[in-house]
Parts: structure tokens; sequence; C-alpha cells
């Protein structure tokens, strides 16, 4: 990349950090490219929830990336080879990124490390050339740590759970790792591809991937699970479980369900209690309203 665009991507970054920092959605929203601007609901949220992060905190560019998307009409998915590969795919100095319908345009990704607030961090900016200038088309964060530890200890617990054939735990605790490590869900590294295989070396039979739910008895019941993650609340990290009903109306009778459902999830995987502080039921209506309930695992009887 030139040294004058790297320099202008950096310094448009930063002064995006910086309004950030400010709680200034306004500019923000002003320096956008007109679809962000028209639906700017997620920016101003994303603000708002990190702004102990960015107030008082220093931002640190990575290397950003050019891209370019040729041709008249919006690219179906337009995937970004960058850097240097080799025989084997990614080095440790390539990225790739993948973009569905993504508009003919010039385009810089730049992520920040954002430290010395009161939480770590990263912030990804999409940046759309107009003119001469950088306006913002993208904008996501990331915390760095979750519970106290980063993405690093997360694999390595993973990897202690692994050899202790605890399986459902290393998947869940990679699939924790990669959300800390990756920045982005569109972007891949030569890191993040390595956490990506040994996530699916270890991804258990039996539990909902990829759209795929699976059905769980509990209290006599059978109730269609379509997802089972980890989840930071406060300084713990709890398991969620989410699963379909048919009416959460009756707020008693749905809290009856999820008690159940979280006993039935440890009755089923029992492992989880050396790996979790708690667990989170949550049943989703059709329309995709949810209510949900938490036991500490201590109580999980």
């Amino acid at each position: 990349m030139p040294a004058p665009a790297q320099s202008a991507l950096e310094l448009a970054a930063r002064h995006y950090f910086d309004l950030s920092a400010r709680g200034d959605t306004a500019a923000l929203r002003q320096d956008s490219i007109p679809s962000l601007a028209g639906n700017f609901g997620g920016v101003e949220a994303a603000v708002k929830d990190n702004a102990a992060a960015f107030i008082g905190g220093r931002a640190t560019a990575r290397p950003p990336f050019l891209l370019t998307a040729d041709g008249p009409e919006p690219l179906p998915r337009a995937e970004f080879l960058c850097g240097v590969f080799g025989s084997s795919g990614q080095t440790s100095h390539s990225a790739v990124f993948v973009f569905n319908n993504l508009p003919p345009g010039k385009y810089g990704v730049v992520v920040l490390d954002v430290s010395g607030g009161k939480a770590g961090r990263t912030l990804t900016l999409i940046l759309q050339q107009t003119g001469g200038d950088w306006k913002l088309a993208g904008y996501f964060v990331r915390p760095t740590d979750a519970a106290g530890h980063d993405g690093a200890w997360y694999a390595e617990k993973a990897r202690e759970y692994q050899k202790k054939s605890q399986n459902h735990n290393a998947w869940l605790y990679f699939r924790e790792a990669i959300a800390l490590s990756s920045p982005v869900d569109f972007m891949s590294t030569l890191a993040s591809d390595k956490l990506y295989d040994e996530t699916r070396a270890v991804q258990p039979a039996d539990m909902p991937a990829n759209g795929t739910a699976i059905d769980l008895n509990a209290g006599g019941k059978s109730y269609r699970v379509t997802e089972i993650f980890p989840l930071t609340v406060e300084n713990d990290l709890d398991v969620v479980v989410r699963y379909s009903s048919a009416d959460i109306s009756n707020t008693q009778k749905t809290f009856q369900d999820n008690m159940a459902v979280i006993k039935g999830l440890i009755l089923k995987y029992p492992e989880l209690r050396d790996a979790f502080a708690g667990v989170v039921a949550r049943a989703v209506a059709p329309s995709g309203e949810d209510y949900g309930s938490m036991l500490p695992m201590k109580e999980i009887k």
C-alpha cells in the first residue's frame, strides 16, 4: 500500500475513534456513507455500550488494508486475499476478507486496539473513499477479554478440556477464544484459521451447530434447542441455551420451562459444571422475542 494511502486511513480511523470517545454520534453519522447513516442505530448503541472502554482509552492502529471492488454492480460475494500466502495457505502476514453484496468502490479496513480504558476492545472500521475523504461505512466493536481472561487463555483451557475428553467444554471454550481473538467475523488470519481447525476437531455431534437443532428431554417434555454458547455475565462465564417456544406470554409457565431446560442441560452434559459459573435458558417465540432465566451452577440440583 502506498504510504500516503496508509497514512490517510490511519488518520481517518483515529478521527472516528476520537469522536467515539467523546460520544459524538452526530458527527460520526454526518461522516458516514448514506446507507450507514440511514441505519445508524447499531453504531449509536455500540458507542454508548463501550463508552467506559473508549473514554480515556488509547487507540493503536494495526496495519490497514486497502480493498477495491470493481464492476458496475454489487458483488454477491466479494473475497479479498491480502498479504503474503504460502504453499499451505495463510501466513503471519496475510488476511482474508469476505463481504456479501458489496457495492463497487474503494474500501479501507482499519483495526484499532483500544487499551487504557476500563476494558480492552478492538474497534474495526470499514471506510469507503468518497472523493478525497474516507467516509465511515462499517463499525464493529469487540471485547478482548471475558471474565478477566483473553482469547489465548480460553484456547489453552480448551486444549486442557480436550485432553480430559471433555469435548463439549473444549468446543465452547474454543468458540470463546475465537470471539475474543477475531476482531470481526468477515476477517480470517492464520491464527484464527488454526483456532477454527481446532474447534472443528472437537465439535460434538450432540450439540446444535450450523443451524442444526437438537431435542432435549427435560421434566417429561421435549424441547427443541437451537443454540448453546458461552456468555460473559459480569465477572462470570455462563453457558446459554436457546430453545424454541410456541408462546412465552405466560411468564410463570415459561420460567418453569426455563428451569427444566437448565436442569436437563446439565443432566445431559454434566461436564459443563467444571467450566461455567451458571446457565442461562432463553425461550424464543416464533416472533423472535425471548424470555430468559438464569441459575448459578451451584444451585442446579
